[in-house]
């Protein structure tokens, strides 16, 4: 697909979708031009495998091998590491969440809470947890970061 079309990765997307379609979620995750290919055993994947290839190859596309990852066991994917125990958290993210820096203007506060918010399925309560939080970047809200919000704990 040609460089600097408006809509390519939306385009890329359908394709690859329409491509691989009925297989999404047996044998495989999509995400613009990254595959996930799963399998409970060994054979399982291999087979899986081969139908994805089989896809891709009628379908006339290739494979860049310096991109490709065979046989891994778990696999950071958009921000999270998927494996056979589930879905985890990416222990990048949640040190950047740790170590972000005390927020000075509302807009810091709103990208902090953005980063949180992107995990908020694995932290208990969290809707209460950030409620203060997020009262600070109301309108009427007079932004002043106290102590009292140093102490909040979200993840």
């Amino acid at each position: 697909m040609p460089f600097g079309l408006y809509n390519a990765l939306a385009t890329f997307e359908r394709l690859m979708e329409t491509v691989l379609c009925g297989l999404s979620s047996e044998a495989c995750l999509v995400y613009l031009d990254d595959i996930i290919i799963v399998g409970w055993t060994f054979g399982e994947h291999l087979n899986n495998l081969r139908k994805i290839f089989q896809r891709l190859q009628k379908a006339n596309l290739k494979l860049n091998p310096k991109k490709c990852r065979f046989f891994q066991r778990e696999v950071a994917y958009l921000g999270h590491v998927i494996s056979a125990e589930g879905v985890k958290t990416y222990p990048e993210k949640i040190k950047a969440v740790v170590d972000w820096p005390r927020p000075d203007k509302i807009h810091d506060l709103r990208s902090f809470l953005g980063l949180c918010t992107y995990y908020r399925c694995f932290v208990k309560n969290f809707s209460t947890i950030a409620r203060p939080l997020h009262k600070l970047t109301e309108a009427k809200s007079n932004f002043s970061w106290t102590d009292k919000f140093e102490k909040l704990s979200i993840i």
